[in-house]
């Protein structure tokens, strides 16, 4: 399994994603699920991965690669560097979707295998503000809106309660990516399913402030002291309130 989040704020666009998956309790790997799919002077485009990691292989492969169309040549190729808007780059990509649930998904579930996954699609294009997308596995998206600014894929229900009580669409990039940070950190907590390295990427609205990639490792001191310090406050909070009346 894995754990992907992003959050579409008015200071900009985070995406962070875990790289740990599983083939079972004894069969840990480490995958990249954090992609730059689209780079150039007038786009940036990153997608997180989860689920069935050959789907979504296929998915990141053909969307790099590019959709085929017929033109007045012959075959052409549709990338995402050739669309207008995030809105049909999220068309595209959810068109490569259901080629890889014709194909790898239909084989896998013949097997008894679950194909199941789900991306983030988020970036901008031209002079439009960032944009966000939760890409479902029948290739139809949603996109991310002010009144619940923020969508998680995978194993995602141990790091929701952090993020319902803090992030809003005001909330500034830097307190944003921390209350990111105690989300992953709830969700190692409690499912193995879950593990450091995690990418992230911050990109601002602000198109003269540069794009942040960062990754956290097993030992990055600054998440270590951000998990020590919120497992302690949240000692002290349990300590510091009322036992049950009825208990006395």
């Amino acid at each position: 399994m894995t754990y992907c989040l992003g959050m579409l704020l008015d200071e900009g666009l985070v995406m962070m994603a875990d790289t740990r998956t599983n083939a079972g309790v004894d069969n840990f790997s480490m995958y990249k699920k954090l992609h730059l799919l689209a780079e150039g002077p007038d786009r940036t485009i990153y997608a997180c991965t989860a689920g069935n990691l050959s789907v979504t292989q296929t998915v990141m492969t053909l969307i790099c690669e590019g959709l085929a169309a017929e033109g007045p040549e012959g075959e052409m190729r549709r990338s995402l560097h050739e669309a207008g808007t995030m809105f049909r780059a999220a068309q595209l990509v959810g068109e490569a979707i259901q080629i890889a649930g014709r194909s790898v998904g239909r084989a896998l579930e013949s097997l008894n295998i679950s194909a199941n996954s789900a991306i983030l699609l988020g970036g901008r294009i031209g002079n439009q503000p960032p944009a966000l997308f939760l890409m479902y596995d029948a290739g139809n998206f949603i996109q991310c809106k002010p009144e619940v600014p923020f969508f998680q894929i995978g194993e995602t229900k141990y790091g929701r309660p952090i993020l319902d009580r803090e992030v809003r669409s005001d909330t500034p990039l830097a307190e944003a990516v921390k209350c990111g940070f105690l989300s992953f950190d709830a969700a190692m907590a409690s499912n193995l399913g879950v593990a450091r390295p995690i990418d992230l990427m911050v990109m601002p609205s602000d198109r003269r402030r540069p794009i942040l990639s960062h990754r956290v490792e097993r030992d990055d001191a600054y998440f270590n002291e951000v998990s020590k310090r919120w497992s302690d406050l949240l000692h002290a909070g349990t300590r510091a309130i009322p036992n049950p009346p009825f208990m006395a």
